[in-house]
């Protein structure tokens, strides 16, 4: 298996309390970056959203990808309790897997 494969479901914010966007990955820093720089075309960089708020690390893509379909029909407010949960200031999680603060 490659070393950079990591399993990974997210929660993108716009802000705190903002539009939010889940996802999975296999690559969490190369995906936040490309979040982050607008890379990717449609929903995110459509409504800015560029702000890791969440991240859970799976042992497979089969386990992420079930809990992504979970976390989706979760209601927003649950969703909110999950992100102030381990990041109640809602901080960019990105700098802490060495990506450059936000404009």
């Amino acid at each position: 298996m490659r070393e950079d494969f990591q399993p990974c479901v997210y929660i993108m914010a716009s802000r705190r309390h903002g539009t939010l966007y889940i996802g999975v990955t296999s690559n969490i820093v190369q995906r936040a970056d490309q979040h982050r720089r607008g890379l990717l075309p449609g929903f995110t960089r459509d409504y800015g959203i560029r702000r890791l708020v969440w991240f859970e690390v799976h042992e497979t893509m089969e386990s992420a990808i079930t809990r992504e379909k979970h976390l989706k029909e979760w209601q927003r407010a649950w969703k909110i309790a999950l992100i102030e949960a381990s990041n109640p200031e809602w901080l960019d999680l990105a700098i802490d897997l060495g990506l450059p603060r936000l404009d």
